[in-house]
């Protein structure tokens, strides 16, 4: 591994570009991703999410650089998340979490401005933690072993003889401006990326089972920020991850350049200088504080909105990678509070985490649509929505060229009507009664619900 106010343009969002499937050639178990039906409305960031420190600094900056305010306010959670270190921490019954994230900015291309943003916040951190800032952020993330080396502690020889002493801060950023890079190392077969970031995200212990690569890391504090285009993620995000927890780590946020600046900005260093100012006694007072709790009234909150981020029920990829969104407002809660430097979880720090998050929830929604990673499944869903009048089977089936087995067919379709995507109408004639698939829709859902229609694959 080597070192390395809320401003909104019309008509700047994604285009929606075609994206390479994913070939699998080894088992039709994996999830399969190919370009989804993708959602136009772009995510729109609340004035609650720009709350306490971090708020001021891209409201500060964003008149002077192109770079999307979200980009600037998620880094800048991400990397102070990363400096405090392993301290700070919030108990969910036996789980500790702690505030290490793991953040993607997706643009479109380079014009997203993700690099600018990066630059910005890394100038605020540098001053305010040189330590962190010189031997901490690091970027190449190739392999789980390379990983646990960068964090690795002390080696001792079978006579208990010192033979490395080993990493002694804990705090490790990665910084992938090639995220895709990182994404095609994952599918190599034998690759033990992905469990050691999943650990790295979860408790921190990191171990392989190689035996030629003994190193160990206990209390490891990974943070990660990546760099991506969706057109990239959509490629090379493999099915497996999906399924296996890893995308769900991850925040994956929406970004694009927020204004056209020819000459670029002028941000005055004594305002730079006042934030790094204000970031460094931030830490200073984070990295003392042990367990954290809500308030009572964030407790309040946090009870009424607990059954919506726990849901379960969402389809589809935009279910897969949305589904640890209590665990991620906790965290970014947690940092929102050590930000103002308090233990406690305040109302308002809970506010700015859902209001966040929401950002991210509606990221994902509009980088993977409605897919639900079934590429059969997926292809009859979206001729069945455009077809108001429903199709058969039979009509299902000519789309795809008679290349489909029945089986096949209906297997999809029992996916679909899992996912409550389409009902059957079951229509009665003198012969076999005729069955013709339509998408649901609040009004077929309302029929539904009052015993019309029956839906089964």
């Amino acid at each position: 591994m080597g070192n390395a106010r809320h401003h909104r343009n019309a008509g700047n969002g994604f285009d929606v570009s075609d994206a390479t499937p994913v070939d699998s050639t080894a088992t039709r178990s994996k999830l399969e991703l190919h370009l989804p039906i993708a959602t136009s409305v772009w995510p729109m960031l609340s004035g609650a999410a720009f709350h306490g420190p971090a708020g001021d600094f891209v409201r500060a900056i964003d008149p002077h650089t192109e770079a999307d305010p979200m980009a600037l306010l998620i880094q800048t959670l991400t990397v102070f998340g990363s400096a405090v270190g392993r301290g700070p921490h919030f108990r969910v019954e036996g789980d500790k979490h702690h505030t290490n994230l793991f953040a993607i900015l997706v643009g479109r291309t380079a014009k997203g401005r993700k690099g600018s943003s990066w630059g910005r916040v890394l100038e605020i951190l540098s001053a305010a933690d040189s330590a962190w800032a010189d031997g901490r952020v690091v970027s190449g993330l190739s392999s789980g072993e390379g990983l646990i080396w960068a964090v690795r502690d002390p080696l001792y020889n079978g006579e208990d003889e010192l033979i490395d002493p080993g990493v002694s801060d804990k705090r490790l950023m990665v910084v992938e401006s090639e995220f895709a890079t990182t994404l095609r190392v994952l599918r190599r077969e034998t690759n033990t990326l992905s469990p050691i970031i999943r650990s790295g995200w979860d408790t921190g212990k990191l171990r392989t089972l190689t035996k030629n690569s003994p190193a160990v890391a206990t209390d490891a504090h990974i943070s990660i920020i990546g760099h991506i285009t969706r057109d990239e993620l959509l490629r090379h995000l493999d099915g497996n991850e999906m399924a296996n927890g890893f995308a769900n780590r991850f925040l994956w946020v929406c970004v694009k350049r927020s204004k056209c600046l020819p000459e670029g900005g002028k941000l005055d260093e004594s305002t730079l200088f006042s934030f790094s100012s204000l970031i460094r006694k931030a830490l200073n007072v984070a990295k003392e504080i042990g367990e954290m709790h809500r308030s009572e009234g964030a407790r309040a909150l946090w009870r009424d909105v607990y059954g919506e981020l726990s849901d379960d029920n969402r389809p589809g990829l935009f279910g897969a990678v949305t589904s640890r969104a209590e665990a991620q407002v906790t965290r970014l809660s947690s940092i929102y509070a050590l930000l103002d430097g308090s233990p406690v979880i305040e109302i308002q720090h809970l506010q700015a985490a859902l209001a966040a998050w929401k950002y991210c929830e509606d990221s994902c929604r509009y980088i993977f649509g409605d897919s639900l990673g079934h590429r059969l499944a997926d292809r009859i869903h979206e001729a069945i929505r455009t077809e108001r009048a429903g199709l058969t089977r039979s009509d299902i089936s000519a789309l795809l060229g008679h290349n489909v087995s029945a089986q096949a067919i209906a297997g999809a379709l029992g996916v679909l009507v899992e996912h409550r995507l389409i009902s059957c109408e079951t229509i009665t004639t003198k012969g076999r009664p005729i069955e013709r698939w339509h998408a649901v829709t609040k009004e077929t859902k309302k029929a539904a619900a009052n015993g019309v229609g029956e839906v089964r694959p």
